[in-house]
């Protein structure tokens, strides 16, 4: 299982490995044990964009990243990217992206944006008064 922790993975007939599920890694251990996304208590909504942090893109700091923290920082690396999309492109369960995108948040190396909520629709008043405008021409 270490083996597969630092991003070599199992061998296919090692004891980590099942040959219809794939490498056997629970996903508390890939947060630590960790459910909610660090001491920020940020939420992550599934459609909240995820970007590159533009002037730490590049950075490889003295901080070091977990496999699966590097994967997500390559798929954002791309493009801008949900936070549905992310889970779906590194293969993990959207909870425990959420964990990873808050310790990449705290680390400085994304920008999390929330999308504009939806316009408000206009008062039905208003609707009827423009639909007589127009029956009117």
């Amino acid at each position: 299982m270490t083996e597969y922790m630092t991003g070599t993975p199992p061998e296919p007939g090692s004891q980590w490995y099942d040959s219809e599920a794939g490498p056997l890694v629970r996903p508390y251990a890939m947060t630590g044990g960790r459910t909610e996304p660090g001491p920020t208590g940020v939420k992550f909504d599934l459609i909240a964009l995820v970007t590159l942090d533009p002037g730490r893109s590049g950075a490889d700091d003295e901080t070091p990243l977990g496999p699966e923290h590097r994967a997500l920082v390559d798929l954002c690396r791309l493009e801008t990217q949900s936070v549905a999309e992310l889970a779906a492109g590194a293969d993990l369960p959207v909870g425990v992206v959420r964990v990873l995108l808050g310790d990449l948040l705290e680390l400085g190396r994304v920008i999390v944006s929330r999308p504009v909520p939806p316009a408000q629709l206009p008062d039905e008043r208003i609707l009827r008064e423009v639909i007589k405008g127009l029956r009117a021409l």
